[in-house]
């Protein structure tokens, strides 16, 4: 059976088969299950239990966002290289008319000057037209003509090497230009292309997300190596962070809406789903949440008894009684819960309840680390 998109019918007398009501359920499924076949492939890695599906699919969301990372950066380094060769190109290019323009002043200079000396010449010659002033003049001036006319031979010799000169690299800068043009087209389709990939895989974890909140089961998955990567490279003592690396901020402390009973308790993050968690400071894991509002959480205690939560999660790395370091990966962002879309829902408490929140964009204020 395959799903169609074919004209309806005209309406008939006869009962409607509510057996195919199902169909457009089924259909979402295998299009879904059709996702699934990238991520766990055929033969025996198909029988994968649902937490290693979750592992792999988080893992392949890290891969294919790093990799959409290196092809952003490709693109943009060979766009900035275009960018420079086409404006060297054009300079050339200015350079060049300049060239040619001095050298048509020197043709119309040169033109003026034969005709210059040609006039002194019929001077010279015609025993009717006395010399004025007397014949040193003619004679000073035939010497000024000369000066000039050797002068203008060596500015027209050198416009004349420096113009081929500059026509030269003109077309080799040009001809490097439109390569390089080409070739940024080519990483702009590979960046498209890692792109498209990447929004695959997080639609499948999306999608495995929210049926591990809905089913309960928000166990802790092993951590990639990249997790302990991030918390070593941040800056030696630094103390807190952000619990994200590259966001917008969205719905602030405090906002009213019709998805919050008493206001917003915490600040968004808007971030794609698989985005890495960080733990803002650290501390110890002391809950972690499943199929409530917070969709997939997790709560830290910090030293001097402030709490931080996480919400509305994919993927989480830590349990409670887990310590955490600074900057230390704890978990995906996602969409679970009560969430519109893909966001990181963070909050600040006074205490491990739910009541105690405060600003949390002015408490990291006060603690150095500006959103």
């Amino acid at each position: 059976m395959r799903c169609s998109d074919r004209r309806p019918r005209r309406r008939s007398s006869r009962p409607r088969r509510r057996w195919l009501r199902p169909i457009g359920v089924l259909c979402s499924l295998g299009l879904f299950l059709t996702g699934l076949i990238s991520l766990t492939g055929s033969g025996p890695t198909a029988a994968l239990s649902a937490p290693q599906l979750m592992a792999r699919a988080s893992s392949e969301v890290l891969r294919l966002g790093a990799a959409a990372q290196r092809a952003k950066a490709g693109y943009e380094q060979g766009r900035r290289a275009e960018r420079s060769q086409r404006l060297r190109a054009a300079r050339l290019a200015g350079m060049l008319r300049g060239r040619r323009s001095t050298a048509a002043a020197l043709r119309e200079d040169t033109a003026e000057l034969a005709r210059e000396r040609r006039r002194l010449r019929a001077l010279n010659t015609d025993s009717r037209t006395p010399a004025w002033n007397g014949p040193w003049e003619l004679l000073r001036r035939q010497a000024v003509v000369l000066r000039r006319a050797d002068r203008l031979a060596r500015m027209t010799g050198e416009t004349s090497r420096t113009s081929v000169k500059l026509a030269a690299e003109e077309r080799a800068a040009t001809a490097a230009w439109h390569a390089l043009s080409q070739r940024t087209a080519r990483l702009r389709g590979r960046e498209r292309g890692a792109e498209r990939r990447l929004e695959t895989a997080r639609g499948s974890l999306r999608w495995m997300a929210a049926a591990a909140a809905a089913g309960g089961r928000c166990g802790a998955l092993p951590r990639p190596a990249a997790a302990d990567e991030a918390a070593v490279a941040l800056a030696a003592g630094e103390r807190w962070t952000r619990p994200v690396a590259s966001y917008e901020l969205s719905a602030g402390f405090g906002g009213a809406g019709s998805h919050w009973a008493n206001g917003h308790t915490g600040q968004d993050f808007a971030v794609p789903v698989g985005t890495p968690v960080r733990a803002i400071g650290e501390g110890t894991v002391v809950a972690v949440g499943c199929g409530d509002a917070f969709g997939i959480s997790a709560v830290i205690r910090h030293p001097g008894g402030w709490y931080s939560q996480y919400a509305h999660l994919s993927t989480l790395y830590v349990a409670p009684g887990k310590r955490v370091r600074t900057g230390e990966w704890i978990a995906l962002s996602g969409s679970t819960g009560n969430s519109t879309g893909p966001h990181l829902h963070f909050e600040v408490r006074k205490g491990p309840d739910h009541g105690t929140a405060v600003d949390p964009v002015a408490w990291l204020r006060e603690r150095g680390v500006r959103l």
